[in-house]
């Protein structure tokens, strides 16, 4: 496995480049590019289709520079500069474990307050040039794709903290043994956790700006499910926990074809260093999984980005609203379900059921999808029968 960026790196070139970048963190970067792009194009498309419109915002030109802008740019130059420098100063450090590092409040004073004097400077410097000696308002048309530098930025911050806290009730006993560092740490996440609150301050966003919220989920799906499927290479190649049950069957004769571990992986390495000890391993990360197991991220991986080229495929032939996500819903509420047949998880157990919270969830998704599908159909019906 690649715990770090570095070793994915090593392997594939034969240099070591030392850096403080997890290999799952590095694909989750990357999977919200992925859904950032096809955000964007279901974005224009729509809005050339005339299923969402530009709006109007007033601004002002020319303005000076508030104290509170001043103060914002200079609490974000210190905090930067505060860790960044120590960063350079104690780079061994910063790579042994650069989650406690980032998130301690360990710092360097003087690149901290060189930090915010700098920015404070350049944001004063850069308002000074725009000045006008009358400030004026006026008018600028906003398309709905120009929302996108605030959806995403909210959408990872109420995405994450829903994946850790549904990650939290989902590994509950873990949670209880290490309840900061389940909720700090960059791997362990659970997705529908992080649809959820990610999805909810997205539909605000959207709502808020005059876009239906039937017509943000159609823009949404495919990029999510694209998204997904990116993320979860993180998930493969990092070894950060999200794998299957214990799989010592023979690998299929109809699988043949395939290497051993899309059939079962001992996880070497893995970023959460569970399992047994590799011996004469004197790095981190010298764990091994005892059993091999199913390597769930791997297949989910797959599925999904192959279902996210289907859902690209259909999205001219969807007219009404709401039934492009309704497909997503039971797309990957199938999907899950089926992977959580053979993935580890904590299972509940209520009036003599088994199940896990992902199946739950999944089987939510499955009908919430149907409903919609039925709903945009039923639309179409009585508009048809109208018209």
């Amino acid at each position: 496995m690649f715990p770090t960026l570095s070793s994915l790196i090593q392997y594939l070139t034969g240099i070591l480049i030392p850096l403080p970048i997890q290999t799952f963190g590095f694909f989750v970067a990357i999977a919200f590019i992925a859904g950032y792009w096809a955000f964007v194009q279901e974005f224009n498309r729509k809005e050339k289709l005339g299923i969402i419109h530009s709006f109007k915002k007033t601004v002002t030109i020319g303005a000076k520079i508030s104290s509170t802008e001043l103060i914002g740019n200079a609490v974000f130059g210190f905090i930067l500069g505060f860790k960044v420098l120590d960063s350079i100063l104690r780079y061994h450090d910063l790579l042994d474990n650069p989650q406690d590092f980032i998130l301690s409040t360990r710092g360097n004073w003087l690149g901290g307050i060189i930090g915010a004097i700098g920015f404070a400077y350049w944001a004063y410097y850069e308002n000074k040039k725009q000045q006008l000696p009358e400030p004026k308002q006026q008018e600028v048309v906003v398309h709905p794709s120009e929302l996108m530098g605030s959806i995403l930025f909210w959408a990872a911050v109420c995405g994450f903290a829903g994946a850790k806290v549904f990650n939290a009730l989902e590994n509950w006993g873990d949670f209880l043994k290490d309840p900061v560092g389940m909720l700090i740490g960059f791997s362990g996440l659970t997705f529908y956790g992080g649809l959820i609150c990610g999805g909810g301050v997205v539909l605000y966003i959207a709502r808020k700006h005059g876009i239906k919220p039937l017509d943000m989920l159609d823009i949404g799906g495919p990029g999510m499910m694209l998204a997904y499927g990116v993320g979860r290479i993180g998930c493969q190649m990092s070894g950060d926990g999200d794998w299957g049950i214990n799989n010592l069957a023979a690998k299929p004769h109809w699988l043949s074809w395939a290497p051993d571990w899309m059939w079962a992986f001992n996880f070497p390495h893995n970023v959460n260093d569970e399992g047994v000890s590799i011996p004469l391993c004197t790095t981190k990360f010298c764990h091994v999984l005892p059993i091999p197991v199913f390597p769930t991220s791997f297949y989910e991986s797959v599925v999904c980005i192959l279902l996210f080229f289907f859902l690209w495929s259909i999205r001219d032939k969807i007219k009404m609203s709401g039934v492009m996500f309704g497909i997503y819903m039971i797309l990957n509420g199938v999907e899950r379900f089926f992977i959580e047949l053979i993935r580890v998880n904590t299972r509940y157990h209520v009036a003599g059921i088994s199940f896990t919270q992902a199946e739950m969830i999944s089987l939510l998704m499955i009908i919430g999808g149907a409903v919609l599908i039925y709903n945009g159909r039923n639309k179409k019906v009585i508009s048809t029968t109208h018209g």
